[in-house]
C-alpha cells in the first residue's frame, strides 16, 4: 500500500471513529433541544479539527507494525485472530494517536492565543464564531479538546482488545497522555525561563521536547506498534525511546525552523508566530549564545515586550539567520537524526524491515 492510500485509510477510519465517540453513546440519556445545537456544533467542530494533517505517527505505527511483526512471536498473537484483522485493529490503534494529537492541537490553540490550524481557523475560534461568544467559544474548545481526549482512551481501548499484550497497550498509551500533559506543563514554565543563561534556555526547552512532543510523536507510536507486534512491554518500550526519543526532539527542532524559514501555505500557520508569541525556543537561545552583545541585548528586549509586530518578526528572523541559531539547529538535527538511525540499525532487522522503518522516520526530518 502506497504512503497516499494508506492515509486516505487513515482518514476515513479517523471520520468514522470520531463520529462514533465523541458525543453522548447510545443508552446513555437525552440531550434537551435548547442545548442540542450547541452540542452539534461542537461535534462537527471535532470532525473538521480531525480533518487533515501529514498523519506521521499513524503512519509512523503502522510502518513499525509492519516491519516488526513478522519477526514476532507467532504465539505472541494469542490467537486474537489473522492478521489482517489484527492489522485492522493496529490501524485504529494508529488513529487513536492521531485523535489524541488534535485533541492536544486543541487545547494547544487556546494556551497560545491561536487563529489557525491546518490553515483553518482554530477550533475555538471557529466555536466563538458560531456562539457569537469568545468565552463561550473558548470554554467550548476547553471540552471539545477533553471529548477528543476520552474518544482517543476509548478508540485505544477497544483496539486493545484485539491484540497482544492488551493491558500493555492501554497503559502505554495512558502513559502517553500522561507525559504530554506533563510536557505542557513543562512548556508553560519555560516561558518563565530568563534570559541571561542561553545553554539553560536551550536544555529546558529540549526538555520539553522530550515530553510534550517526543511521548506522543514518535516514542508512543513505536511502542504501541512493537508491543502490538509481540514484543515484550518492557522491551518494546527500550526500543521505542531509542529510536523516537531523539527522533521526536528532530522533528521538533525541524518545526520550530519551519516556523522562520518555511511558508504559511505548507505549514497553515503564520512565519514567525513562535516568535509573536514571544516563545522560547532552542532557536533564541543559540541566537543569544552566538549573538553580539548589541544583537543580544536587542533579542532579550524584543522577547521581553509584551508583542512583536511584522517589522520586529522579521528582524529577529534575520537575527536568527545571521546569528548562525538558524546553522545550530541543522545541526542538531542531523546529530539527532543520526542517533536515531542508529538505533533503527540495532533492532537488527531484515534488510527491507529496516528500510521501511528508516524511510517512516526520515518523514519526521524533512529538512536537507
Amino acid at each position: 500500500m502506497t504512503v497516499d492510500s494508506e492515509k486516505t485509510s487513515i482518514e476515513a477510519r479517523i471520520a468514522h471513529l470520531v463520529r462514533a465517540t465523541v458525543g453522548p453513546q447510545d443508552g446513555q440519556g437525552t440531550i434537551v433541544a435548547s442545548c442540542r445545537t450547541v452540542l452539534n456544533e461542537v461535534t462537527r467542530q471535532a470532525l473538521t479539527s480531525s480533518e487533515g494533517g501529514k498523519r506521521l505517527r499513524a503512519l509512523l505505527l503502522l510502518d513499525a507494525f509492519d516491519a516488526t511483526a513478522p519477526n514476532a512471536e507467532p504465539a505472541g498473537f494469542g490467537g486474537n485472530g489473522d492478521a489482517a484483522d489484527v492489522r485492522d485493529h493496529v490501524l485504529d490503534l494508529a488513529c487513536a494517536i492521531e485523535v489524541f494529537q488534535t485533541a492536544a492541537l486543541v487545547h494547544d490553540d487556546i494556551i497560545d492565543d491561536s487563529d489557525l490550524r491546518r490553515g483553518k481557523p482554530s477550533a475555538h475560534r471557529a466555536l466563538a464564531a458560531a456562539t457569537h461568544s469568545d468565552p463561550i467559544g473558548n470554554g467550548l474548545g476547553i471540552m471539545l479538546g477533553d471529548l477528543l481526549a476520552t474518544a482517543s482512551v476509548d478508540i485505544a481501548n477497544a483496539a486493545a482488545r484485539h491484540l497482544p499484550s492488551s493491558d500493555a497497550v492501554v497503559a502505554a498509551f495512558l502513559n502517553m497522555h500522561r507525559e504530554v500533559e506533563i510536557g505542557q506543563v513543562l512548556d508553560l514554565a519555560v516561558e518563565m525561563t530568563p534570559l541571561d543563561d542561553p545553554r539553560a534556555l536551550a536544555e529546558a526547552s529540549l526538555n520539553v521536547f522530550r515530553w510534550k512532543t517526543a511521548s506522543y510523536t514518535t516514542i508512543a507510536p513505536m511502542e504501541l506498534a512493537l508491543i502490538a507486534a509481540g514484543v515484550s512491554p518492557a522491551d518494546a518500550r527500550g526500543k521505542a525511546l531509542a529510536v523516537g526519543k531523539p527522533l521526536g526532539l528532530a522533528f521538533q527542532l525541524a518545526d520550530d525552523l519551519l516556523d522562520v524559514i518555511g511558508s504559511s501555505k505548507n505549514t497553515g500557520k503564520p512565519v514567525g508566530g513562535d516568535i509573536r508569541e514571544g516563545k522560547r525556543t532552542v532557536l533564541l537561545a543559540d541566537a543569544l549564545e552566538a549573538a553580539s552583545t548589541s544583537d543580544r541585548e536587542e533579542l532579550v528586549h524584543l522577547f521581553e515586550a509584551s508583542h512583536r509586530d511584522d517589522d520586529q518578526v522579521r528582524h529577529v528572523i534575520e537575527l536568527f539567520g545571521s546569528t548562525g541559531a538558524v546553522d545550530r539547529s541543522r545541526e542538531r538535527i542531523g546529530e539527532l537524526w543520526r542517533q536515531s538511525r542508529t538505533a533503527i540499525e540495532q533492532l537488527e532487522l531484515p534488510d527491507d524491515a529496516t528500510t521501511t522503518l528508516a524511510e517512516a522516520c526520515a518523514r519526521f526530518v524533512p529538512l536537507d
